[in-house]
């Protein structure tokens, strides 16, 4: 005899496969803060302290790099250090100093020596930072 029941066959009931629940709502909640965010952290920082541009640097002898750059600073009233670095060709640091840099203009250009322990190839600013 051929059973006819109103009830229809279903694989996930045999296999005892549950529907997924709820996993809509933690993630547009997980999307929307991480959104957020990237947006607060990419304003963040679009406006870094200082911006710092190499000008220029020559090779002086085995023991001195000349070195000039620009610095545009936000809040020209704070004093600030920059580290300022040469290199030799195999990128290995022969010398580093701390340039000081008072209050005064937003923007200015400075021109300093670097003293080194051996031939240099390149120099360059690696940073500026409110002391």
């Amino acid at each position: 005899m051929n059973s006819t029941g109103s009830s229809e066959f279903s694989y996930e009931d045999r296999y005892g496969i549950k529907p997924a629940k709820g996993w809509k709502l933690p993630a547009t909640i997980l999307a929307i803060i991480g959104i957020v965010w990237v947006f607060w952290a990419g304003l963040f920082h679009a406006q870094p302290e200082f911006r710092i541009t190499l000008i220029s640097f020559s090779i002086l002898s085995d023991e001195e790099v000349a070195i000039r750059y620009a610095v545009q600073r936000n809040d020209p009233s704070t004093p600030a250090t920059c580290t300022l670095q040469a290199s030799d060709a195999n990128k290995n640091v022969v010398g580093e100093i701390e340039d000081p840099i008072t209050p005064g203009p937003a923007s200015f250009e400075r021109n300093t020596t670097i003293p080194t322990r051996s031939g240099a190839a390149t120099a360059l600013v690696t940073r500026c930072r409110v002391k």
